[in-house]
């Protein structure tokens, strides 16, 4: 892996040191992988997934029952185009139950709950944007053994403001759970939402 700090001013040192410190959710097994190369001067990635008894590291961070990425990057010189000096990236995706699945209200609820859970841990950011993804699937011939199945994912990126950096690291590990159908407090699981009621979630 490579340093990410080598060379790094200060303001990246610090803030990496605060992602490397940040409280992820416990039902997370979590490490710093490498960061994409090329994408900015220093950047640091992290990489976690659902742990289940019996997981090896490597198994949990790439968990079938829910996985993702996060990376902040630092350069200055895209300041003007991201709206400061740091910019954060994330992934986070899921399998869904197909009665959630289904469900017409599932990206909205899916991108509402990462801003929810950055609101829920102060985090300062702007110029929020990101896609959110649902997949259906029906296996046929040799695969129809493997029946229906569904899958959520969400990409998105923001420019995080201040100095707290931690924040923005614990809201995805928050969200990440959340996708995964474990409850956390303030915000309901997909499957509590579906429970209240089956489109709306009201």
């Amino acid at each position: 892996m490579r340093d990410t700090t080598d060379g790094a001013p200060a303001e990246f040192i610090a803030a990496a040191e605060q992602i490397r410190g940040a409280r992820l959710r416990s039902e997370l097994t979590a490490r710093e992988i490498p960061a994409p190369e090329r994408i900015s001067p220093h950047s640091i990635a992290l990489a976690a997934g659902i742990t289940r008894h019996g997981d090896s590291d490597d198994d949990a961070i790439d968990s079938p029952y829910g996985a993702g990425r996060f990376v902040l990057m630092h350069d200055p010189a895209s300041a003007e185009e991201w709206g400061g000096p740091f910019r954060i990236v994330c992934f986070a995706q899921a399998p869904l139950e197909m009665e959630i699945g289904v469900d017409p209200f599932i990206t909205e609820v899916t991108r509402s709950w990462l801003v929810d859970a950055l609101d829920a841990r102060a985090a300062d950011y702007d110029a929020l944007s990101g896609t959110v993804t649902k997949t259906l699937s029906s296996g046929f011939g040799g695969l129809a053994s493997r029946g229906d199945a569904a899958q959520i994912e969400l990409r998105a990126s923001w420019t995080p403001h201040g100095d707290d950096f931690a924040s923005h690291a614990e809201a995805w590990s928050e969200l990440l759970c959340l996708l995964a159908g474990l409850p956390t407090e303030g915000l309901d699981s997909l499957a509590a939402r579906r429970a209240r009621h089956p489109l709306t979630g009201v």
